[in-house]
């Protein structure tokens, strides 16, 4: 899944390419910063756990800054493109911190975001990882625009997920049967247990990679590129 979400970022970035160093914010252990280095992208991981930002350094990230954006010192106007990838969800006050992205930002930089889709493909899991909401693609647009971003892409993914997330996830705390999962749990459910699991999700994930270009209709998360407007 990591795999496929990479796959899916560095595809639409290299479409949507950033004009400068890219700030990697709330990036955790540096996945997706290690991606984007192997795809010759100058990164930068921004990360505020101590844990995540040590993880990332032995994985060999050199450029690390173990803080919040809020903390972090950067000049207003002075980063060229930013990723925040299922980041925003964990943030109460998601209007105030796009607004700071926005100020951070250079003129017509670029933020690539992804965020979980559809509220109402809200369970537990998400209670346990912190998330305070999730999105369907009108509202996130909705909350970029508002807060001073033009809108260059915008798409759904992960299109295989959504019917095992609301099957084993959704559901069953509906009907009572869960309040109390690990995420770790969780995760196991949506594991790939065998060879043919692992070749049909290839093979959807791959037919979607295809396609992600021109934008995906549903999926269980959400991918966005968009520009810091200048005349906000």
């Amino acid at each position: 899944m990591v795999k496929h979400r990479n796959n899916c970022i560095l595809d639409i970035i290299r479409i949507f390419p950033p004009c400068g160093t890219f700030f990697d914010v709330g990036g955790g252990n540096g996945f997706v910063s290690l991606a984007l280095r192997s795809a010759g992208v100058d990164v930068v991981l921004v990360e505020p756990g101590f844990i995540g930002a040590k993880n990332a350094r032995m994985r060999g990230l050199d450029a690390v800054i173990c803080s919040t954006l809020e903390e972090s010192g950067f000049n207003p106007h002075s980063l060229p493109a930013v990723g925040i990838f299922d980041v925003i969800e964990h943030i109460n006050d998601d209007d105030a911190f796009l607004l700071l992205l926005h100020e951070l930002l250079i003129p017509n930089g670029r933020l690539y975001l992804t965020v979980p889709a559809y509220q109402w493909l809200w369970s537990v899991t998400d209670k346990n990882s912190g998330h305070f909401r999730r999105y369907s693609l009108p509202e996130i647009l909705g909350k970029l625009k508002k807060n001073g971003f033009c809108i260059e892409y915008a798409s759904y993914f992960f299109m295989l997920l959504i019917f095992p997330t609301f099957l084993f996830r959704v559901l069953p705390d509906r009907l009572g049967f869960r309040k109390n999962r690990s995420t770790k749990g969780y995760l196991r459910e949506l594991s790939l247990s065998s060879n043919w699991m692992n070749r049909m999700f290839d093979c959807i994930f791959d037919m979607e990679r295809k396609l992600i270009g021109k934008g995906l209709p549903f999926g269980g998360s959400c991918l966005v590129v968009v520009k810091a407007c200048e005349n906000f």
